[in-house]
């Protein structure tokens, strides 16, 4: 059995499983390149960690969601007083079909020199975490599951 790297061509005879694996392989080998330099990219506003999530990874700076990784695209939270500062560089939401009609969602891309090195990117991730920390804020705090509790026994046993 010859090994192939996933850099080697797609043999032409190869069995049509064989080219799948293939193909796979390299897409996820470039992905994980694509994560690894977001991840470095975002690393000035704190500890980035990344979660896979509807077929794309989900980016966390101290626990907050502050970007995604989609298709080889990062595009980092925003929401109504960053928008505008994302827009005006050029950058694009994510849109994603739905139903019954397109649906764009809170994450834009960053400008171009942005996606050049960490310092770039370091004031459009300080948004991105911002924006990320006002929509916890925004939401309410989670309920508390009731506890039943045991009513005390009156009476005879």
């Amino acid at each position: 059995m010859v090994r192939r790297s996933i850099t080697d061509p797609v043999p032409g005879n190869a069995p049509p499983a064989a080219v799948r694996r293939l193909r796979y392989a390299r897409r996820m080998a470039a992905r994980d390149e694509d994560i690894a330099w977001f991840m470095e990219l975002l690393a000035p506003v704190g500890r980035i960690a990344a979660r896979g999530m509807f077929g794309g990874v989900g980016l966390y700076a101290d626990g907050r969601i502050v970007g995604l990784a989609i298709e080889g695209t990062l595009y980092l939270k925003t929401d109504g007083l960053t928008r505008d500062a994302f827009a005006a560089a050029g950058g694009a939401p994510f849109v994603y079909a739905g139903k019954a009609k397109p649906i764009t969602v809170s994450y834009w891309t960053p400008p171009e020199e942005a996606m050049d090195s960490p310092e770039s990117m370091r004031p459009w991730a300080l948004r991105a975490l911002e924006a990320a920390q006002r929509a916890a804020l925004a939401k309410p705090a989670k309920k508390r599951a009731k506890t039943s509790r045991a009513k005390p026994r009156t009476g005879p046993r």
